[in-house]
């Protein structure tokens, strides 16, 4: 049950779903948290959401489901694993996560779809001492699986974070070694994709080297390739699309097709959707 002390939180039943998430939605975003009493991960989460939600100040309301009490609910959710979180808006589900991400992940969530209203803090304010290091995260996720070895949600989320210090192969074996309900979570399917690109600069040559290959001879199919891998996972991701781009449109068959292959693999693994709108439909206007 929800603190009836925290004005933008209320618990979501069968009898108010329609009139305080989707008839809400239309006019205020509602962020529907799906939890359980035994689950570790939701315990560290959501007082995680209800600080933002006093802190955005009425900008979204929290609506928190409990998935034994609400099967329901959870159902018509197609909720696999908790924690899980929705944001609903205009009465859709707009977007939405698994599992327990940190203070600044959830910022960032939030922040591509709600704005605090006037009087919330400052992002600026409170952002530098909440965010949490890749290095730090994965430290407290080890702590947190010796503590809980049977919490699976927890080993998703360490297995995302080695992905982020770079560890590719602790991270694979994370992954690998989750049950097969996790086969569909959308988390685990965007990492397994970030896997497979890494996977292809085993033994690749470094970003200046790729550069200067692709200078000097720009059909170099396979440098460009690389060179389009390396830039989407440093970090430069419309560079990196910008380059399997440029094999779809002057060798669309190169390497069995591999340049609309690694554009879908790359669309997966991003979390800009209007970029990757923009990318599909410059790869359509050159496939069709």
């Amino acid at each position: 049950m929800t603190d009836s002390a925290l004005p933008h939180v209320f618990d979501v039943t069968q009898d108010n779903f329609e009139r305080d998430v989707l008839q809400a939605s239309l006019s205020t975003p509602v962020l529907v948290d799906f939890w359980a009493t035994w689950c570790e991960p939701c315990k560290t989460l959501g007082p995680l959401l209800e600080q933002l939600a006093a802190e955005y100040n009425g900008a979204f309301r929290l609506g928190k489901i409990d998935v034994d009490a609400h099967q329901q609910l959870a159902a018509m959710f197609g909720i696999r694993s908790i924690p899980t979180v929705m944001l609903v808006k205009d009465g859709q589900i707009l977007d939405g996560f698994a599992g327990a991400l940190p203070l600044g992940q959830l910022r960032e969530f939030l922040s591509r779809h709600v704005q605090p209203l006037e009087g919330a803090p400052a992002e600026e304010e409170t952002a530098a001492e909440t965010i949490e290091s890749p290095e730090e995260a994965v430290n407290r996720l080890q702590q947190a699986i010796a503590a809980a070895p049977g919490q699976d949600e927890l080993k998703l989320d360490l297995a995302l974070a080695l992905m982020r210090v770079g560890n590719v192969v602790g991270a694979r074996a994370e992954l690998d070694a989750l049950p097969a309900k996790f086969a569909t979570d959308a988390r685990a399917v965007r990492l397994r994709s970030q896997l497979d690109l890494a996977g292809a600069l085993d033994g690749a040559p470094d970003l200046a080297a790729l550069r200067q290959r692709v200078d000097a001879d720009p059909a170099d199919w396979a440098a460009r390739d690389l060179l389009g891998v390396r830039l989407l996972l440093e970090d430069d991701a419309a560079a990196g699309l910008d380059q399997f781009l440029a094999i779809l449109e002057k060798a669309r068959d190169w390497n069995d097709g591999a340049a609309k292959k690694r554009l879908l693999a790359a669309f997966a693994t991003l979390d800009d959707a209007e970029l990757v709108g923009r990318y599909r439909r410059r790869m359509a206007s050159l496939l069709f």
